[in-house]
């Protein structure tokens, strides 16, 4: 979504991300629930905090991870409860909306329950809503970096303080951030250099009281840079967004066919 913190408080704004973002953040969010059953940390029960949910990515990617894998992955069937907070409550409206439209009429090998909390997160603190302590298996934050650095300050310190009272004693969080963001916050430059990468989430994990995992690096083009020309080589290599693309064209002036791309990390962390 650039580099710079994007306004979601328009009425057409859930529509603009369903066009311009849904698609590849909820293939991001599959990869990353990929990573996590591979690591065997996937259990069949369990409790997931979704914060500046938007209209609910993370609980997409699991949903098109679990359909997915159903041929080969857990039994008996998952059971799920899934917490949006989120501060736009027509992102949570859409989402579910779209959810009960076309999820729900798929062949789901899990039983998952929503709840909404409508909150603004940088307000969390003054707030007399409270989480549930120590119940959430994962807390996951999913593009939600902030570039300004007083909202970056003051976003991690609400992030702190879930993180300490209601994660569970050995649940896990997940962040996903793009890689143009993270690198704009702690002004550095792309390169391929995985020492100064390793520090740097170390660094972002650092601040935020916990200690990393592992993490993942996924991306389009297989390196690091800037492609030269990303366009040409989007355009020749990855997979057109077939359906999207008229839509962008229509309602969003786009002159080109729309492709997948991503360009993320995937970091796990424990308290």
């Amino acid at each position: 979504m650039g580099e710079a913190d994007p306004d979601y408080g328009f009425n057409l704004t859930p529509y603009v991300y369903f066009m311009k973002y849904f698609l590849d953040n909820v293939y991001c969010n599959y990869l990353a629930w990929y990573f996590v059953y591979k690591s065997g940390l996937l259990p069949t029960k369990m409790n997931i905090l979704d914060i500046a949910a938007g209209p609910g990515t993370v609980a997409y990617g699991l949903a098109l991870f679990l359909q997915s894998s159903s041929g080969f992955l857990l039994n008996p069937p998952m059971h799920i409860s899934y917490y949006s907070l989120e501060k736009q409550a027509q992102f949570q409206y859409r989402g579910l909306q779209f959810w009960r439209q076309y999820i729900e009429q798929q062949r789901m090998p899990t039983n998952l329950y929503f709840r909404f909390d409508t909150t603004d997160i940088l307000s969390y603190n003054d707030q007399s809503k409270v989480l549930p302590q120590r119940f959430f298996d994962f807390i996951v934050i999913s593009h939600c970096l902030f570039a300004d650095q007083t909202e970056k300050k003051k976003s991690f310190e609400v992030y702190r303080k879930i993180f300490q009272e209601s994660l569970s004693s050995d649940g896990y969080v997940m962040l996903i951030v793009q890689i143009n963001k993270i690198l704009k916050v702690y002004n550095m430059q792309r390169k391929e250099d995985r020492s100064q990468e390793k520090n740097l989430l170390e660094n972002l994990v650092e601040e935020l009281g916990l200690k990393l995992e592992w993490y993942k690096y996924v991306t389009s083009t297989g390196i690091r840079e800037s492609h030269r020309d990303f366009f040409k080589y989007a355009n020749e290599k990855l997979p057109t967004q077939k359906y999207m693309s008229p839509l962008k064209r229509q309602y969003l002036g786009l002159n080109h066919n729309s492709n997948y791309g991503l360009d993320d990390y995937i970091i796990l962390c424990k308290k």
